[in-house]
């Protein structure tokens, strides 16, 4: 799916969010679980619905739409690619990827140059709907103009493409164990993969 096409739906994208308050807040708190801390940045900030609750200074995207959102909720934005960041070696704490690693043409490389953006210790995180969740096979199977054209991955793919970039899971945080058909609740993360949404923490193992 084209970054153009985020453009074109940016307030249908953020709509989501009014909608469905539950489901989002167990997203953030399963991203907070992490235990991310420093100067980070989000890498898809889209509008902005993860890196303002989070204390996130710095998103990165493609969509003018979403920067423009993202702005407005105090975040400094940078339109760029995933794949080429514009961000100086070793300058962060971490690099977050909340739902965005689908959409990339080569995930792989945004996960280096995100590695690459990392002062020493720090860690890349990355946020995934499983391809082989309830949630995962409903949005595949879905008409969803968001989702339709992802490539949806399982979480073991998901680290088998993070230790391919230089990089070596430590953590795991979970969240949405209801179906996407059921009624939403509020839920606190817990530690491994499961749910709907996962979210893994890497730390480098490149020199």
């Amino acid at each position: 799916m084209s970054w153009r096409a985020f453009d074109d739906l940016a307030d249908r994208y953020d709509l989501w969010y009014r909608r469905n308050p539950a489901t989002y807040w167990n997203e953030v708190r399963a991203v907070k679980a992490l235990g991310l801390a420093g100067v980070g940045v989000e890498i898809g900030v889209g509008t902005g619905r993860f890196a303002a609750p989070l204390g996130i200074p710095l998103g990165i995207d493609m969509s003018t739409r979403m920067l423009r959102a993202a702005a407005s909720r105090g975040i400094n934005v940078v339109r760029a690619s995933a794949e080429s960041l514009p961000i100086r070696n070793s300058l962060l704490d971490y690099a977050l990827f909340v739902v965005t690693l689908c959409f990339l043409e080569d995930p792989i490389a945004a996960l280096e140059e995100a590695r690459a953006s990392l002062r020493p210790g720090g860690h890349v995180a990355a946020c995934i709907v499983p391809r082989d969740s309830p949630w995962g096979v409903h949005y595949a199977s879905s008409s969803s103009p968001f989702y339709s054209a992802a490539k949806f991955y399982s979480v073991d793919e998901l680290l088998s493409m993070m230790r391919r970039a230089g990089l070596e899971p430590d953590a795991i945080s979970s969240t949405l164990r209801y179906g996407p058909l059921d009624p939403p609740s509020a839920e606190e993360p817990v530690d491994g993969p499961g749910g709907g949404f996962v979210c893994v923490r890497s730390e480098s193992t490149a020199p």
